[in-house]
């Protein structure tokens, strides 16, 4: 459900690249995400380790472990909206579902996350009780930097907010204006 940025490679040459790009933690990816919750840092290092399981659904989670994958996120605070906060997530790593629980983990979940979040709220979201219906997870890949996998140019790629996630920041600014006046 995460919306945004998604490379692809045309060749086996360039996934090469890209996978060595990954490895030594030279792809700059950023998201935008929504949790439930006031965020209290303005900038926060969160690095946790993490292990894949699967549950006795036969669904693939995972969970904080410190026998696990290390695993590197840097938050920022972009913006409180009473009661939820959008932050910037930086990944230094990229484990399975990081952002998702590391947040989740630190009492933060995404709103709309089907599978570590507050699921009433997520609930709540779809039928529209915070002004916007929203009925997926808040979760966006708005930039990545990297090296053309090729030529070795630099890339920035940007990609805006969709629709539907404008839609509920705005709801939300405006429930916050409102209970401020």
């Amino acid at each position: 459900e995460t919306s945004g940025i998604l490379l692809l490679a045309k060749s086996r040459r360039a996934l090469l690249a890209l996978h060595e790009q990954l490895r030594e933690g030279r792809i700059d990816k950023r998201y935008l995400v929504l949790v439930v919750g006031d965020w209290v840092n303005e900038r926060q290092h969160v690095r946790l380790a993490l292990t894949k399981y699967v549950n006795q659904g036969g669904e693939r989670r995972v969970a904080v472990d410190p026998e696990g994958m290390a695993s590197h996120t840097i938050f920022k605070l972009k913006e409180r909206l009473d009661g939820f906060s959008l932050l910037e997530a930086e990944l230094k790593t990229g484990r399975t579902h990081q952002i998702r629980v590391h947040l989740a983990h630190l009492g933060f979940p995404i709103v709309g996350d089907d599978k570590y979040g507050d699921f009433d709220l997520n609930r709540r979201m779809a039928r529209g009780e915070y002004g916007a219906r929203f009925g997926r997870m808040f979760l966006h890949a708005c930039a990545t930097r990297l090296a053309h996998p090729i030529s070795g140019e630099p890339l920035d790629l940007l990609a805006a907010l969709p629709s539907d996630c404008s839609s509920l920041l705005k709801a939300l600014k405006s429930r916050h204006h409102a209970t401020n006046l």
